[in-house]
């Protein structure tokens, strides 16, 4: 007879490669089930036979493009419906080089229905799913660009800073009903998104790349101390809680009912 797993299971997309696969295996070792969401099925089917022979959890894969409308359908309703699953580790998202001028749109599109439109609509899932049971976590990977857009593509910054956005006021929404919202900021990250970016990683100095197992401990430190926004880079947190003061002391001041002084 199988007896459900008290810490329940953890759905990561993009879960084949980089970090998203790194959290499958940090979180089965932690004892999670997990269901792998991503397109190249040999590769996932390898690791769930990796990680459920080397941790004894289980692990199911579900192949799904999510910028296919009916496959994001599938795994949103899975999301919403199974009440074993209690973590979402929205990691799925691509990148891509150069100027919204000369950029191939139907590429852009791609890359906002990944980035933001998949990540919105399995976040809504899995905030329905946890708020009624009263318990869960939900895990945004976004990235620094979020805070410095000019470092990186228009587009790819400008979905990662929905990314960080949606988080903050999803926090708000689910925290009385004992749900965790995390939005994990990471540098650059050795992974394969740079390459399929048209990225040149060997023309960025090493000191600002960061291995991707260290990246997801870091992030998962931040989890663990119920920390809303990891920046798994940043050497003084205080840094990002004067960053969050500053907004803080504009808030008063955005919506009047006159214009400033120095627009009349």
């Amino acid at each position: 007879m199988s007896t459900q797993n008290e810490k329940g299971t953890a759905l990561i997309t993009g879960a084949s490669s980089g970090i998203g696969a790194t959290y499958a295996e940090r979180l089965a070792r932690r004892g999670h089930d997990l269901l792998l969401v991503a397109r190249d099925l040999p590769r996932l089917e390898a690791l769930a036979a990796r990680l459920s022979q080397e941790f004894g959890v289980k692990v199911e894969v579900l192949k799904a493009d999510l910028t296919d409308a009916a496959d994001l359908q599938a795994v949103s309703q899975r999301l919403r419906g199974d009440k074993s699953i209690s973590l979402l580790v929205n990691n799925a998202g691509m990148a891509m080089n150069g100027k919204l001028a000369e950029a191939d749109l139907a590429t852009v599109d791609r890359m906002i229905l990944l980035n933001v439109v998949s990540l919105t609509h399995l976040s809504a899932a899995a905030a329905a799913n946890f708020s009624g049971a009263g318990r869960g976590a939900i895990i945004n990977i976004a990235s620094v660009v979020a805070l410095a857009p000019e470092m990186f593509n228009a587009v790819y910054s400008a979905t990662k800073a929905y990314v960080l956005s949606l988080s903050q006021t999803l926090h708000g929404e689910v925290k009385a009903q004992g749900v965790q919202v995390q939005a994990v900021l990471p540098g650059i990250t050795r992974t394969e998104i740079w390459e399929r970016s048209g990225m040149d990683e060997s023309a960025l100095p090493a000191s600002m790349i960061m291995e991707v197992g260290e990246m997801v401990d870091a992030a998962l430190a931040g989890f663990d101390q119920r920390e809303l926004v990891t920046i798994p880079s940043l050497p003084d947190a205080a840094d990002w809680q004067a960053l969050v003061g500053a907004r803080g002391k504009l808030g008063p001041n955005l919506s009047h009912s006159s214009a400033a002084a120095r627009y009349k």
